[in-house]
């Protein structure tokens, strides 16, 4: 079962990783992501030098209120604006914004009150990136080609973690929060002409609407919810999603550190289980990179899924560290290609004309829902201990897993293949937005 390709590049294009186009949107995204990486480590080092642990922690938590309240406004720009032109727009106020704090922290020492605002306005900026990015690949490539470049996706992201915190430490070390500020703020003004030079594919009339031609904002946002609880695919998908965010949160963000320290296994421990989930989903976006498209994607999806429920399960009885870690890369591969797969289904099956609500929404699970089950985690696990957690975490996500097999829409849902769907209009040049 597919969705309509109408927006995407005929589906015989090159393949995503030999694609100029889709190169271009991840060299783009890539710059993005390191920007964000170095941003976050220059924030939270400014606030701690600024105020304290507790200043800190504020200043950080500031940027996460705005993508709550403002992610869903961010797919309905999208789908208004089109995704490249909010990608760009968000990218230019990033750079103005952190190139401002560089020069004011270049000549004097603010306060924590300016901080705040700084990460305010940047998880503004944020809640409108998130779901163009989403939107974006299916009007940048061909139908049969989105599982590659979840992929690749997938690689960018491991690659601008791993760079991004030596790079901020670099510039840091070099010349403080303000060298720092500067490096994140030139990694998102390089990231434009990228973005400006893609061809992107014209959005057509889908849905009796045109994208610019609908009613207010409000409107949008509630036909944007109709169109997810209406689709045999993505009504299940969405739910889905939103249930393993939950299970996965706790666990993996609260509970490894916990785990860490009740095994005695310390800093360095932690870091080797997290070294692991890296490696697995590398791995994973290394997969589906290289070979473009898995058949029976929905069931695939869903038993990933389920074999990430055991192994969340199983991390809090590993018996020691080596046998955590091998846990770890299994969580990671699992929740990588799951992840890859959700995102790459989402893409096929939403109607072209909803694609930023619909990516908003699911992105809302794992950036709004799911940090709310961190407190509650920590409090469970100082109550009861990590097993009881982690098992009661792996049943949720198992549920998750159940509630996508037992859909039969969903679990037979298929990628397009390398002849499917020859798209109606090729991706134009930068007025295709």
């Amino acid at each position: 079962m597919t969705g309509p390709a109408a927006t995407s590049a005929p589906a015989g294009s090159p393949p995503a990783h030999r694609d100029p186009n889709v190169l271009r949107w991840l060299g783009a995204l890539t710059l993005s992501l390191l920007g964000d990486n170095v941003y976050f480590l220059a924030l939270s080092w400014a606030a701690i030098h600024v105020g304290g642990p507790a200043e800190a922690g504020l200043v950080l938590a500031a940027g996460s209120l705005p993508r709550v309240v403002l992610m869903l406004g961010g797919g309905v720009l999208a789908d208004r604006l089109g995704p490249r032109r909010v990608m760009i727009g968000s990218d230019l106020t990033r750079c103005a914004v952190i190139l401002a704090m560089a020069g004011i922290l270049a000549v004097s020492t603010p306060g924590v009150w300016l901080l705040v605002l700084l990460g305010l306005v940047f998880g503004a900026v944020d809640s409108l990136f998130l779901p163009s990015v989403g939107a974006l690949p299916p009007r940048i490539t061909g139908p049969d080609q989105l599982a590659r470049v979840q992929g690749l996706r997938g690689l960018a992201t491991r690659a601008a973690t791993i760079a991004g915190s030596p790079l901020g430490g670099l510039a840091l070390a070099l010349g403080g929060p303000a060298s720092a500020f500067a490096v994140a703020g030139a990694m998102f003004a390089v990231s434009v002409p990228l973005l400006i030079a893609l061809k992107v594919a014209p959005l057509p009339r889908t849905g009796g609407e045109e994208t610019g031609a609908r009613g207010t904002p409000w409107h949008d946002l509630a036909d944007g919810l109709r169109h997810i609880r209406r689709d045999q695919v993505l009504a299940p998908l969405v739910l889905v999603i939103a249930i393993g965010d939950l299970g996965f949160a706790g666990p993996l963000n609260i509970g490894l550190t916990l785990l860490a320290d009740e095994h005695g296994w310390g800093a360095a421990g932690l870091g080797w289980i997290v070294g692991g989930f890296g490696l697995g989903a590398a791995v994973a976006s290394l997969l589906l990179a290289t070979r473009g498209r898995l058949p029976r994607a929905g069931l695939v999806q869903q038993g990933c899924l389920a074999l990430g429920a055991v192994a969340i399960g199983a991390l809090a009885f590993a018996p020691s560290l080596g046998v955590a870690v091998g846990v770890g890369v299994t969580i990671g591969l699992t929740a990588g290609l799951s992840g890859a797969l959700c995102a790459a289904l989402l893409q096929t099956a939403a109607d072209p004309a909803y694609l930023g609500r619909v990516t908003s929404v699911a992105a809302l699970s794992s950036l709004g829902l799911a940090p709310l089950t961190y407190p509650l985690s920590g409090a469970a696990i100082a109550a009861w201990g990590t097993q009881p957690v982690f098992t009661v975490s792996a049943a949720f996500v198992a549920l998750g897993a159940l509630v996508g097999l037992s859909t039969r829409s969903l679990r037979c849902a298929e990628l397009p293949g390398p002849r499917a769907g020859a798209a109606e209009a090729a991706p134009s040049g930068p007025a295709g937005d």
